[in-house]
């Protein structure tokens, strides 16, 4: 069977279903659940999904939503409904369509312009916050900052910590300025447009970092096809995606890295599925190279500190 993938008009002939004057939201739900869980790629978070964007439509908690399942829709409550429904039935994410998405317990804005932050990301902010001193002044960059996840973390928990947070992406940028304002970190956390640390100044090279954190694209342009479609078809290309192997980010960040950190200053990267040996071998002059697994047992996270003495 050839698989064909939707398209606007498929999502809203899907839901040009004749609404009913009166659906409850215990209908509303399992009638959503049951055309998303038809989409091979949609199947496993069908019921999720439908709960999820009914909250988002009536802002509801979870409790709140199940706590009157026999509660009627007004016809426009059931017509938003069924237009976020079409949304996802096009594997838009979920956190596109609500524009939230919580990291470390931090509910972050999320637009197309950022990549989605991922829960095995949270590892490398763990890691750093078990390896840094809570109780005095230290500096940090975050290279590729995105929706300002990992800065903002940091931020909320090393209260002394002073953060550079760096993207290439003006439009990333500007969605992580407004996560800090709303966090009220504003103050403690620098935005700068650089392609790695292209744009730090010559004295703060010099000067050093206590921390280099980054979570860089890693994936092999060659696995774009083996993506989920809301991965592939929704997330921005250059978050994503980093040369052949994957590691192009790496190769540039890492010596970088060892100029700009002070001697026995923390490099922590995210990296990807299979790509232990070949950080490991990347790192090869550093010290206390060491990686953490995620919940999968799958190497998630590389730290390595920098020498003392330049080699």
């Amino acid at each position: 069977m050839i698989s064909k993938t939707p398209t606007a008009s498929d999502a809203s002939a899907t839901c040009n279903l004749q609404l009913a004057i009166f659906m409850t939201l215990r209908e509303a739900i399992q009638s959503a659940a049951e055309r998303l869980a038809q989409d091979q790629h949609l199947r496993d978070s069908a019921r999720r999904d439908a709960e999820l964007l009914l909250q988002h439509r009536l802002n509801l908690t979870r409790a709140g939503l199940l706590a009157n399942p026999a509660r009627s829709l007004t016809p426009t409550e059931l017509q938003d409904y069924e237009n976020l429904i079409a949304r996802r039935l096009l594997h838009e994410p979920v956190q596109y369509i609500t524009g939230v998405q919580e990291f470390y317990a931090l509910p972050l804005r999320v637009t197309p312009a950022v990549l989605i932050p991922r829960p095995e990301t949270e590892h490398l902010v763990e890691a750093v916050l078990e390896r840094l001193p809570h109780d005095r002044p230290v500096t940090i960059v975050d290279i590729g900052t995105g929706s300002g996840a990992i800065a903002l973390a940091l931020a909320t928990h090393l209260p002394q910590a002073a953060i550079t947070a760096i993207d290439l992406s003006p439009a990333a940028l500007e969605i992580a300025k407004a996560n800090a304002h709303a966090l009220e970190l504003s103050s403690r956390v620098r935005f700068l447009v650089s392609d790695l640390l292209a744009s730090l100044s010559p004295s703060e090279i010099h000067a050093g970092f206590d921390a280099i954190v980054s979570n860089p694209p890693y994936i092999p342009a060659s696995d774009a096809s083996g993506l989920h479609p809301q991965v592939r078809e929704h997330e921005p290309r250059q978050a994503l995606f980093a040369g052949v192997d994957g590691l192009e980010i790496y190769r540039r960040l890492i010596p970088q890295a060892f100029k700009a950190l002070k001697p026995g200053g923390l490099l922590a990267v995210e990296i990807g599925h299979g790509q232990k040996n070949d950080l490991a071998t990347l790192l090869a002059g550093w010290t206390q190279v060491v990686f953490v697994d995620d919940l999968q047992s799958i190497p998630r996270v590389a730290l390595a500190r920098r020498t003392v003495n330049l080699v």
